[in-house]
């Protein structure tokens, strides 16, 4: 599980996150590198817009996107 690079993939930093949540930068860093509750990435996953399962599929595994290559972010694609 690999929290930060999730919150990267969706442009955000560690602060921002922490600013939505309303919480320390310090406060989610070290809530991130211990083993976060359920609820704590709940919060998190809100505060980028994700699911909580994103913090647990490897990249390959998310279906219809790619990862670019030049900013890290993950593109969806929808099938027409």
């Amino acid at each position: 599980m690999d929290i930060k690079k999730v919150i990267k993939r969706y442009g955000y930093t560690i602060e921002d996150v922490a600013k939505k949540m309303g919480i320390s930068r310090v406060t989610l860093s070290q809530n991130m590198s211990r083993n976060p509750t359920v609820g704590t990435l709940e919060r998190i996953a809100n505060a980028i817009n994700c699911s909580v399962g994103e913090f647990f599929a490897d990249e390959k595994d998310i279906p219809n996107t790619i990862i670019c290559p030049h900013c890290g972010k993950m593109i969806k694609f929808e099938k027409v």
